[in-house]
């Protein structure tokens, strides 16, 4: 008996325009209300409604009860992680304006894929990895080399202890902007944790993007002496 591709009930589901907004809007970890998600997805709160049913049901979005609101968030990291190579697939389809998107231009340069560092900057610190030795690549994954371990337990990551979670260690997630991959999985939530704890980077309250600070930009390059200066600006 033939059986319908599960990904068929997923196309569907991210196929129309304003669920696809409201999943890029949940990219950033965050949870936010179904007031907010339906002005993100340019509906009305009655079909955005109708649109968060649709994506509970389907397991990719989850919804939080806090007093009399309720708040809806991606199911987890791996709902996140396999939306986000789908934007190198078909190209955006370009929006008319005067003059290129500051706001898109930040987004590239450093933001997060739901909990760890993607754009220009969270390639950068992959590369720098790499170019060091601490990860190498693995399929379509990063493994971690020894030399890498000690680097990580420097940052006070146990990268031994994250292992054995359920989350994915450390995945190749291509990025969108690069079309290259970044580090993600639990590993790169981990280190984005780690330079958010420290002050090395900043990010919006409302919103994806992410910047090094002036405390974190010479914290980083001695850190990671390989990367690019270009990745560390403003």
């Amino acid at each position: 008996m033939d059986v319908e591709p599960s990904f068929a009930v997923i196309g569907h589901l991210i196929g129309v325009p304003a669920r696809a907004r409201i999943l890029q809007s949940l990219m950033d970890g965050r949870a936010l209300t179904a007031t907010e998600l339906a002005f993100h997805a340019g509906v009305t709160p009655q079909t955005a409604s109708s649109h968060l049913a649709k994506l509970a049901d389907a397991k990719l979005i989850v919804s939080l009860q806090q007093g009399r609101h309720r708040y809806y968030k991606l199911a987890g990291p791996a709902v996140a992680e396999a939306l986000e190579p789908l934007t190198n697939l078909v190209a955006h389809k370009p929006v008319p304006q005067r003059k290129p998107s500051k706001e898109l231009a930040r987004l590239r340069h450093g933001r997060l894929c739901y909990d760890h560092l993607a754009g220009g900057l969270g390639v950068a610190v992959a590369d720098s990895l790499v170019e060091r030795g601490a990860i190498l690549p693995d399929g379509k994954d990063f493994k971690v080399s020894q030399a890498g371990a000690g680097f990580f337990r420097s940052l006070e990551i146990d990268v031994d202890a994250l292992r054995g979670g359920r989350r994915v260690f450390a995945r190749q997630c291509l990025d969108w902007s690069e079309r290259r991959p970044h580090l993600g999985g639990v590993l790169g939530a981990a280190l984005a944790g780690r330079f958010l704890k420290r002050g090395w980077i900043s990010r919006e309250r409302k919103g994806r993007r992410v910047w090094v600070t002036k405390t974190g930009r010479p914290a980083i390059a001695a850190l990671l002496p390989e990367i690019d200066e270009a990745a560390l600006a403003a």
